[in-house]
């Protein structure tokens, strides 16, 4: 992206109209009985496979968005939360559009030098990189993309918040491409506005941390975002700094 272009951070759109509610119940991982504010009883899709820590408890006020297929089974999606501390987007679909849009932007400054960005590119052993970035006169840069919506002490974001074996993976893959000659990027998007700082939760997944720390060691590099979020947009807002090590592990 030339230098003197305007970096304007596009927001992504949910569907709309989006309808407020009260969880009643998350059941086997995608499942979500939710009460809507109208008295209607829906079961929505939750895109979400963590353990949603925090953010699963009968009674919190939710929003849901509608399906824009009208065959599918499941009319609704959960897609926020309604925390005292602000908004909390759990639906993990929707990382990689918010960052998409972020790069093609040139919202993301350590990002910003690449003119191409495809995604879902085929490397390693048996994955798939989110986003490959591509510019002529430098490396290739593979980015991953993890969303982070789990906060259990104030102004702290962490993942995961549960074990991660394939996380853990696309570490060390990005490990493998930066032995290769490549950049190597791994993007946690935090999808809330009331965290100043990021680490990792390494008493829930030992080994993902443990592995966290040999990419870095290898020149993997880590990046932290958060998002301005409202029931009509998420848009990437701001850089949040990673705890050091001995700080989370």
């Amino acid at each position: 992206m030339p230098a003197d272009t305007p970096k304007v951070k596009q927001p992504m759109r949910l569907p709309q109209p989006m309808q407020r509610g009260t969880l009643v119940a998350r059941y086997k991982r995608f499942l979500a009985d939710v009460r809507l504010d109208s008295g209607e009883e829906i079961v929505a899709h939750c895109a979400n496979p963590g353990a949603m820590l925090g953010l699963k408890d009968p009674g919190l006020p939710v929003w849901v968005s509608p399906s824009a297929n009208p065959a599918r089974k499941l009319a609704w999606n959960l897609e926020l939360v309604e925390l005292p501390t602000g908004l909390v987007g759990i639906n993990t679909a929707h990382p990689n559009r918010i960052v998409a849009e972020a790069v093609a932007s040139g919202a993301i400054p350590e990002l910003a030098a690449y003119e191409s960005c495809r995604p879902e590119v085929k490397y390693g052993e048996r994955s798939r990189v989110d986003f490959l970035l591509t510019c002529e006169g430098l490396p290739d840069l593979y980015l991953e993309v993890k969303n982070v919506h789990f906060s259990r002490e104030p102004g702290l974001a962490e993942f995961p918040d549960s074990p991660t074996e394939r996380g853990a993976r696309h570490l060390a893959e990005l490990s493998a491409m930066v032995a290769a000659g490549h950049r190597a990027v791994m993007l946690y998007l935090v999808q809330r506005t009331d965290c100043s700082r990021f680490g990792l939760a390494g008493d829930l997944d030992p080994r993902y941390a443990a592995a966290f720390a040999l990419a870095k060691a290898a020149g993997v590099e880590a990046l932290c975002y958060d998002c301005a979020l409202s029931t009509e947009t998420i848009t990437l807002r701001q850089a949040l700094p990673i705890l050091p090590a001995g700080d989370y592990i």
